[in-house]
């Protein structure tokens, strides 16, 4: 963890394609995560004294949301898919790419799971994509952007049916991705500025 936080900028300017400047790249940190029936629990306020009761569903239901963001232009860039998986990723990185300014180059901060890797994967000519060391999701602020959404958005909530699931999802991504500053406070990292 050290090392990527010390070499990071060697590391973005030995990964991106020789014609790009450094002038024109953007950092972009993404990941994704499941919401569904059997979803968060968070605490709530309650009167002292008093065991408030909260919701929990047993059912399985459930969708991914693929969320990136980018502090330094504070934009974001989300879809929500019904699996973890390659093709999503995919699709992910397409909705990525055209989110990118014109004349901009991203450089995609994310973990090593198994379709961030996937030999099938076609990576935009806009994109540039860097894996974090294996057991360190606490590099990736995208994991602060779940945490907020959850807890604000989809949270001590009862879902009836996967339609549901998709609109909170949508819903929550959407609200989250107009609070330009809540994305820079929340996902800025002095050690990724390059």
């Amino acid at each position: 963890m050290k090392s990527l936080k010390k070499n990071f900028p060697d590391i973005v300017k030995t990964s991106v394609p020789p014609d790009v400047e450094m002038s024109q790249v953007d950092i972009w940190f993404q990941d994704e995560s499941r919401v569904g029936q059997q979803g968060s629990q968070t605490r709530i306020w309650a009167q002292k004294g008093t065991r408030p009761r909260v919701v929990k569903q047993q059912q399985f239901l459930s969708e991914y949301i693929y969320g990136a963001v980018c502090p330094a232009k504070q934009l974001c860039a989300g879809i929500v898919m019904p699996d973890a998986d390659s093709f999503g990723f995919g699709k992910h990185l397409e909705e990525i790419s055209i989110t990118v300014p014109k004349g901009r180059h991203a450089v995609v901060v994310m973990d090593r799971a198994g379709w961030h890797v996937a030999k099938s994967i076609c990576v935009p000519k806009n994109i540039t994509i860097v894996h974090l060391p294996p057991y360190s999701p606490e590099l990736n602020p995208q994991e602060q952007v779940w945490q907020y959404i959850k807890d604000n958005y989809l949270s001590n909530r009862v879902f009836e049916n996967i339609q549901e699931i998709i609109q909170a999802c949508c819903f929550a991504w959407s609200e989250f991705s107009q609070k330009t500053e809540l994305i820079k406070s929340l996902t800025t990292r002095d050690w990724a500025e390059i």
